[in-house]
């Protein structure tokens, strides 16, 4: 080997020969036995854009860094990949560039294939599919009729917000301020049949098992909690005061009865039946709910609007006030799908209530009283009061604690009848409402069942599936190019044999990514799953993905999940043992002088004193530094992990993305960063090339030299740290430690080479082996070239992990520090558990406390075994 071979390393040649060494071997890839003391990683699957970003670099390299960690500690470790490949983005790529979406999404597949094979992940890529895979949506297919005959699935007539451009149904989450995601038109409000998943029958079973989700984050725990949104209430009847009224009652579902001597008015659903019956004799009331529809039905929107209302001719009694009547109002606030749709306001003690009455002059009536408050003088105009306090202003309620007030006025109208029934009656309800899986386009997995006007609904046998995609669509028209598919949507009843209709709604892809990492157990399998494979592997050991989807994905395939052992697919409850969602990667903003954003590329920073500037390097014009803000293309603020890869090797940019911040925290990318990970990795492959050199010489003397020892104590403490580091997925602190002890062998290399001992040549072999395991995880590929330096034939990838020896981890010094009345002013190192004499002589011997002493002897010494020396002057 000659100089040149170790001075510098070359990933352009070394990643590609690892790579395909791992590829020839089949390192990564799994059988489809049984697994002995298996281990489950999995990043969430790639939506195919055509090109990886550096989140997925990010998401990917930890993910990585555990499944190779977890390997070498003697684990049989599945770590698969797929694609996310159905949606709306490849029908918009077919409309914009006249090119078929299975055409566009397996180019894109290719492309990101290749992108993430450059970097080293030990991916056993022979179980990757796609959704949009006949294989895969065939047996999704299977697992809708399962779930039909088992009763999970249902058909219903519900509203739905409906792009008027795309043409298709959107998820509350995809509407964006009253916008469709996609084609940013305004969001209308239909009334559709639609297939639902009956995950509400699963609310309080999901809701209770978040507590044995331990290896979750406490913020998703809680963003769960809150979306199924269990409420303890109480439903109540109001009877209407108005002669000419098309009911006689109002039922409304509160949550806060204790409040109800505070009520000034009800508020109905623009989607109520009642306001619906109003309506056929009151244009403006017409109007007024066309207006509410337009709103679409997502909820945040809903209650960031402004609140507006509409005055119905009704009033009802109030139920403890005798003689009060109630105004009702038809509210563009209050939602038909939960509670009864129709509430009463309390504008006291509810924000919305306190808007909605101040804009409609509405009576504020403070019920609640806060402690300390006067209630002569308590009153409430801006904002609402929320908190706990005692009942006033309420009659047989005053005096009393909130939870007792709730149960004296659950009591007291339980016993009283309104129309024959019970005017109050205890109720449990959940925020979480069915999910409805119908989407109205092509790119999407088909609905199995066909409608027949005889037969009804019918399933479609399953020795009749998959039912397949067309491939002669057109894309000219916007909706659904299913509807008009004559050769798809007409068909004969399976079960008559008359002409019927194909389902043309395709399911929402959230469906396709609730299962498929139970499907990567047995990806070959003629049915959905094998269950023994399935309950081997399962629940997934470390699941890895943003906090963006820490409901709705999580929460589907946690109901997923439980639907597939409802039908014998799978015998576990939870999909996911262990979650982390790692933060964003972020980047400085640009601006030129005429507002538009730059480019990191286009940009050149430089010193100027103290202060960085930039400016254009084409024109060479200032540039305005902007805020650090996620990587996005609308503010052009990205950096391609393409070029960088090509630029520094894969594992420079890994070693940069995991070593820079903590994995859950977002993550700048500078150019110094990955400069300075750049030169680390140089530094490794000069170190270990150098170590080499002396590992050859001959030694002959077998001293135990003090720094021999020192450097297998820091090698072992390192080792044992960085285990520890990784496993908890402190993967910026596990860095931190091979820097240290990086600079420890740097050290102590040129201190033996010149004539190393036996003892000094086992302490830096153990030392530079163990930086190189340690190391493997995160940068695989330049720890194998280091790996075959030393000589070692077996792969470092196929190393058992090292194990630190106890022996080492023990120290026989403590630091201790030295303080004179109470003020540090330095510190010793003596031997553990030293007497007492001697640690005072050596405080007594610092400079700094001599000096202080100025030669008088201290007036005590105060000695804290192995923690800290006063001495009082």
């Amino acid at each position: 080997m000659t100089a040149n071979d170790f001075e510098r390393y070359n990933p352009r040649e070394k990643e590609p020969f690892w790579q395909k060494t791992w590829d020839e071997k089949e390192t990564f890839t799994v059988s489809d036995e049984i697994p002995a003391d298996p281990y489950y990683v999995l990043e969430m699957f790639p939506y195919p854009s055509g090109r990886i970003h550096v989140g997925h670099v990010r998401n990917y390299a930890m993910g990585d860094v555990v499944a190779r960690f977890q390997r070498a500690r003697g684990k049989t470790v599945l770590h698969p990949m797929g694609w996310d490949a159905f949606g709306m983005p490849a029908e918009n790529a077919a409309m914009a560039n006249k090119v078929h979406p299975r055409e566009w999404t397996y180019a894109n597949i290719a492309a990101m294939r290749t992108q993430l094979q450059s970097m080293g992940l030990s991916l056993d890529w022979s179980r990757e599919f796609a959704t949009c895979d006949e294989a895969y949506y065939h047996r999704q297919q299977m697992l809708f009729l399962d779930f039909l005959e088992a009763g999970l699935v249902t058909r219903k007539t519900s509203k739905v917000n409906w792009d008027p451009v795309d043409q298709t149904v959107l998820a509350n989450e995809q509407v964006i301020d009253g916008r469709g995601w996609r084609s940013g038109a305004l969001v209308e409000q239909r009334e559709l049949t639609q297939w639902f998943f009956k995950i509400s029958d699963f609310a309080e079973e999901l809701l209770e098992a978040i507590d044995g989700l331990d290896n979750w984050p406490e913020k998703v725990r809680l963003m769960q909690q809150n979306w199924i949104g269990r409420s303890e209430g109480l439903r109540m009847l109001f009877e209407v005061a108005t002669e000419q009224s098309p009911a006689k009652t109002i039922e409304v579902f509160t949550t806060r009865p204790d409040t109800l001597f505070g009520a000034s008015f009800i508020a109905l659903s623009a989607d109520h039946p009642l306001a619906a019956e109003l309506a056929k004799t009151d244009p403006a009331l017409v109007d007024f709910i066309a207006e509410c529809h337009r709103m679409g039905t997502a909820a945040e929107t809903i209650e960031t609007a402004e609140k507006k209302g509409f005055k119905t001719t009704l009033e009802v009694k109030h139920p403890v006030i005798e003689g009060a009547t109630l105004p009702v109002y038809v509210a563009n606030f209050v939602l038909m799908d939960y509670g009864t749709g129709a509430i009463f306001g309390c504008p006291g003690h509810d924000q919305r209530d306190l808007d909605f009455a101040n804009a409609y002059g509405l009576p504020v009536i403070p019920v609640i009283l806060p402690e300390d408050a006067d209630p002569k003088s308590f009153t409430i105009t801006d904002e609402a009061y929320t908190g706990p306090g005692k009942v006033f202003n309420s009659g047989f309620l005053d005096g009393l604690d909130v939870e007792d007030a709730k149960a004296k006025i659950a009591q007291t109208l339980e016993t009283r009848l309104v129309d024959g029934k019970p005017q109050g009656v205890r109720q449990t309800n959940y925020r979480l409402r069915d999910w409805g899986i119908s989407r109205q386009r092509y790119w999407g997995c088909p609905i199995p069942v066909i409608h027949c006007d005889h037969c009804g609904v019918v399933p479609v046998p399953k020795d009749q599936l998959p039912v397949r995609l067309p491939e002669d669509v057109e894309f000219d028209t916007p909706g659904n190019p299913l509807d008009r598919h004559p050769g798809f949507r007409n068909t004969t009843c399976p079960e008559c044999g008359a002409e019927a209709r194909r389902e043309t709604d395709t399911m929402d892809t959230f469906v396709d990514s609730s299962w498929y990492f139970a499907r990567f157990t047995a990806p070959g399998a003629e049915t959905p799953t094998v269950p023994a494979l399935a309950n081997a592997w399962m629940p997934v050991d470390q699941y890895i993905g943003g906090i963006e989807h820490a409901i709705l994905h999580l929460l589907y395939s946690r109901f997923f999940t439980r639907a597939m052992k409802k039908t014998g697919h799978i015998g576990i409850d939870e999909p996911f043992k262990g979650l982390f969602t790692q933060g964003m990667v972020t980047h400085e903003t640009y601006k030129d002088d005429s507002g538009q954003w730059l480019a990191p590329t286009e940009v050149a920073i430089e010193m100027v004193g103290e202060e960085r500037v930039a400016r254009h390097i084409g024109t060479g014009k200032p540039v305005t530094i902007g805020s650090v803000e996620k990587m996005s293309k609308s503010k052009r603020n990205v950096i391609d992990p393409e070029d960088m890869i090509a630029a520094y090797g894969a594992d420079t940019v890994r070693w940069f993305v995991l070593s820079d911040s903590p994995p859950e925290r977002d993550v700048q990318w500078t150019e110094a960063g990955i400069e300075g990970a750049w030169r680390y990795v140089q530094r490794v492959w000069r170190l270990v090339n150098e170590a080499s050199a002396v590992l050859d010489t001959s030694a002959e003397t077998l001293d135990e030299d003090p720094a021999s020892i020192e450097m297998l104590k820091t090698a072992h403490k390192a080792v044992d740290q960085i285990t520890r580091d990784i496993a908890g997925l402190r993967f910026n602190r596990a860095v931190a430690q091979v820097y240290e002890l990086t600079n420890a062998i740097s050290k102590f290399l040129p201190a033996i080479a010149p004539a190393p001992s036996l003892t000094a040549i086992k302490a830096l072999r153990t030392s530079v082996e163990f930086l190189i395991q340690t190391i493997a995880p995160m940068m695989p590929h330049l720890a194998e070239s280091c790996w075959g330096v030393l000589g070692h034939d077996r792969m470092v990838c196929d190393t058992p992990w090292p194990e630190a020896d106890p022996r080492y981890l023990v120290d026989d010094t403590v630091v201790l520090a030295v303080q004179v009345n109470g003020k540090r002013r330095g510190e010793i190192s003596v031997a553990k558990d030293a007497a007492g004499p001697q640690v005072e002589e050596a405080a007594l011997a610092l400079d700094a406390v001599a000096r202080i002493l100025d030669g008088k002897s201290p007036k005590k010494v105060i000695v804290v075994p192995n923690r800290i020396v006063n001495v009082v002057a």
